[in-house]
């Protein structure tokens, strides 16, 4: 089964009304389309170009903003539900700070081409997010999107540089990881990269990385923003050498596209020169706190 991957290299735009960020939004699924890819991939946290929208007094303020956007939240996802549909896609929208209750989750919300829709949250948080931003650790809870062609996993930058998640999803079922991130720095970026690189490695499966990338010096949530779209695979027979499918040019906005096989991860996690997912069931992945619950949504 072959699949054809986009992944967003998405540069923080500052927009006047709702209407032109819609029209921007549109624009970028369209400039994709000529791949012809079944799923599109936009970064994490590329949702808070929508603070430009805000009142100039809560651009700068961390939390404020946070609240003032969830009234967006409800439009932000039926702008994406109505252009998966469209274009008969599957669409990960960028990742959006929504509130549930008293906390903030980072997630990501997906999108199918049927008008079906999921969404996954961030586990893994990061020094800025919980101590500057107040965005706390969601629940332990992994979902697999099964699509028409294969299933699907997501861990959200800073939970790829971590092995059980990628475990637990690939086990069940998973063949493709995807890593929307958000870093400002060549530092932040390559842990993303070197994280993605071992999951696909461990798991012997294909992790697509999407970035945000440029300046807003108006939001200090993504003012600096580095990164580079890239899809790895593991090193094995049938694959590339490195394990690296494709790379796109560094702070480059544009798509990274391309088809792989997923048929290829049959024959390597089989007969590869190495097992490694096989030997991987010998781990038991159980965080702190309790058991991981994995659900299966059809998108």
């Amino acid at each position: 089964m072959s699949l054809t991957l986009a992944s967003a290299q998405y540069p923080v735009t500052f927009h006047h009304s709702f209407e032109a960020w819609a029209t921007h939004t549109e624009a970028w699924v369209q400039a994709a389309l000529p791949g012809r890819p079944q799923l599109l991939l936009f970064p994490e946290y590329g949702s808070m170009e929508l603070v430009s929208l805000l009142p100039p007094e809560l651009r700068t303020d961390l939390r404020g903003q946070v609240r003032a956007l969830d009234a967006l939240c409800a439009d932000f996802c039926a702008v994406f539900a109505g252009l998966a549909r469209r274009y008969g896609v599957t669409l990960v929208a960028p990742s959006f700070p929504v509130c549930v209750g008293e906390a903030v989750y980072n997630r990501c919300f997906v999108f199918g081409p049927q008008g079906r829709s999921g969404y996954q949250d961030k586990y893994f948080m990061t020094r800025f997010e919980t101590e500057d931003w107040d965005v706390r650790r969601a629940p332990a809870r992994l979902c697999v999107f099964e699509a028409d062609w294969g299933c699907f996993g997501i861990q959200i930058c800073y939970d790829i540089e971590f092995p059980v998640g990628a475990a637990l999803l690939c086990r069940a079922g998973a063949q493709v990881l995807l890593a929307p991130s958000c870093t400002e720095t060549i530092r932040g970026s390559t842990r993303v990269h070197v994280g993605a690189r071992a999951r696909a490695l461990e798991q012997q499966c294909f992790v697509l990385v999407s970035p945000l990338v440029g300046e807003a010096p108006w939001s200090p949530a993504v003012d600096l923003n580095y990164g580079f779209a890239a899809l790895y695979s593991t090193p094995d027979r049938l694959l590339p050498e490195e394990g690296v499918v494709a790379q796109h040019p560094a702070q480059q906005p544009g798509w990274l596209t391309h088809t792989v096989d997923l048929s290829v991860l049959e024959t390597v996690r089989r007969d590869g020169q190495t097992l490694n997912f096989r030997d991987q069931a010998a781990l038991d992945y159980v965080p702190a706190g309790g058991a991981v619950e994995v659900v299966r949504v059809r998108i």
